[in-house]
């Protein structure tokens, strides 16, 4: 739909320029908050000169099932580019559990059949905990619950390790909640067993084909039982893991293999099996549905590879279909904000290093592959680095920065957005300086920002799709948790605190609008149309911006 120019707004003299601080949070000064110990003075000064909101990142307000759950970045992006909030993915497979539709669908059905005798088994693969981002563990119950009545004889799960959304070291709490569950269906007669495993960020879950190495370790444990480690059981896998290495976390455990009395696997991936991996997001887990379903795959060399009815929990790409059987659909995004920039004539700009390029491009347009004009729009991707990140913390910021002054100086571009993952990537690894650093990093590409956007008389928006820098130590009672030697005890989750909505207009025609109720990242497209002079369409939520 094209946008009509709007008599209430002003028109632009420059681009609109966003920039999303990823896992930047607001949160008061506190020993945990490296948001709040790194030096910025750009974002100091901006935040003392300029207009700006504390807006809802979290929860309902992103489409989450309650307040209790943490934004992230696939949600977050949904709602600054929708201008509305949707039902995400774990709202949505919930109900669908809840009203019997998934168990209703023809991808179940088949799975059961499929898999209704003791010669086939049905395999669960996907992350064990209840960080409620790309999983549930409770929604893998209900899966397997359905999945004995249904007359299904053999059942494999093949947990991922979390350490991420959930405390760092709390793989056994969910592992022994598991293996309770699946003795409950041993008792019933049904085969139920833990296969394989591992921790998130070494198996199997990679994203943007950063490292394909990844998918291929889970693939060898999965498919072919093989890995480095054997072990009698999951627990027993985890306890002699942390032994190894005291300093270990769940997410970074290596892969390994449940092996029964002889010896053998107890569960590889065979022909005439069923498969389904039971996470709800899609970044991490594109890869290895690709793997497991890709005619002419050549990523790398699968081995032996089995004819499976493979489902993925959700239809994680919904432009080219991955993977092409799946339990319950996605929420349908139409009408984004990049869609309607197109139909209108706009020209625009999308950057972002590799971790985090499929969020400010494919969740900013609805869950959507590729570009809606190849005339008016540009994408560029930079390669992130192959290292841990708190190794460099600065991660690709400068080049980031080096791409959105190109874009700016060469006047092309009408709107121009960008992500900075250092805080949230950074964030998650538990490394409390190496956060502060991640922080400065953003705020040094903002100090090359600001002079470079007033020069082209354009608009600068400063916000973030949720928290995760801003709470680096677990607390208790409002007291930072301590381990055993007497540290603080990581926090490697993201947060529940606001994120800072803020318009750097150095003609001062622009301010914020204090009156919107329940303001939220939802209210972003609205505002970002305004500042392009353009009327919301329809339904968008408020805009969170006003003339001066």
């Amino acid at each position: 739909m094209k946008l009509e120019k709007s008599d209430r707004f002003p028109q632009p003299t420059g681009p609109v320029v966003q920039i999303i601080m990823d896992g930047v949070g607001i949160a008061p000064p506190g020993p945990g908050n490296a948001v709040a110990a790194a030096f910025t003075p750009t974002l100091d000064w901006l935040q003392r000169t300029c207009p700006f909101l504390s807006v809802a990142a979290h929860g309902t307000a992103v489409g989450l099932p309650s307040d209790d759950d943490m934004g992230n970045s696939e949600v977050g992006h949904n709602a600054l580019g929708a201008g509305r909030v949707f039902d995400q993915g774990a709202k949505l497979v919930n109900r669908a559990i809840e009203n019997g539709s998934l168990f209703e669908g023809d991808t179940w059905r088949a799975l059961v059949t499929r898999c209704g005798d003791a010669a086939t088994k049905l395999h669960f693969l996907g992350l064990l905990s209840d960080g409620n981002v790309h999983s549930h563990i409770d929604q893998l119950f209900a899966l397997l619950d359905r999945a004995a009545a249904d007359g299904v004889k053999a059942l494999r799960v093949h947990p991922l390790l979390d350490g991420r959304d959930v405390g760092e070291r709390s793989a056994l709490l969910y592992i022994d909640q598991l293996e309770a569950k699946l003795g409950a269906l041993r008792d019933l007669g049904v085969d139920a067993k833990v296969a394989s495993g591992g921790g998130r960020m070494v198996t199997t879950m990679d994203r943007y084909e950063a490292d394909w190495r990844i998918v291929e370790r889970g693939w060898a444990a999965h498919v072919h039982g093989q890995a480095p480690h054997a072990f009698p059981s999951a627990r027993a896998a985890v306890e002699a893991l942390y032994a190894a290495d005291p300093k270990a976390t769940d997410q970074f455990l290596p892969a390994f293999v449940i092996t029964g009395a002889d010896g053998k696997p107890a569960g590889t991936i065979d022909d005439g099996d069923g498969v389904i991996f039971f996470n709800f997001r899609g970044d991490r887990a594109i890869e290895i549905s690709r793997a497991f379903t890709e005619a002419g795959f050549s990523k790398f060399d699968r081995g032996r590879v089995p004819d499976v009815l493979y489902a993925g929990m959700m239809e994680y790409d919904g432009d080219l279909h991955i993977p092409p059987r799946y339990l319950v659909s996605p929420p349908a995004i139409a009408g984004t904000m990049g869609e309607h920039l197109a139909d209108t004539g706009v020209t625009s700009f999308a950057c972002a290093e590799t971790q985090k390029y499929g969020h400010v491009t494919y969740f900013w347009n609805g869950n959507r592959s590729g570009r809606f004009s190849d005339a008016l729009e540009t994408y560029v991707e930079v390669p992130s680095d192959r290292v841990p990140f708190e190794q460099r913390p600065w991660m690709r910021s400068a080049e980031v920065c080096d791409e959105l002054l190109a874009a700016i100086e060469g006047g092309r571009f009408q709107f121009i957005r960008a992500n900075f993952a250092n805080g949230d990537m950074v964030g998650h690894t538990g490394v409390f300086r190496s956060a502060a650093m991640a922080v400065e990093a953003v705020d040094l590409a903002l100090s090359r920002l600001v002079p470079a956007v007033k020069k082209a008389g354009g608009v600068l928006v400063v916000t973030a799709d949720h928290g995760n820098a801003d709470e680096m130590f677990m607390t208790k009672k409002g007291k930072v948790e301590l381990d055993a030697a007497g540290e603080p005890v990581p926090k490697t989750a993201h947060t529940l605190n606001p994120v800072m909505y803020l318009i750097y207009d150095p003609a001062g025609r622009w301010t914020v609008d204090t009156d919107v109720p329940a303001p939220g990242i939802g209210n972003n497209a609205a505002s970002v149309l305004a500042l392009l002079g353009l009327e919301a369409p329809e339904g968008y939520l408020p805009s969170l911006v006003k003339p001066a």
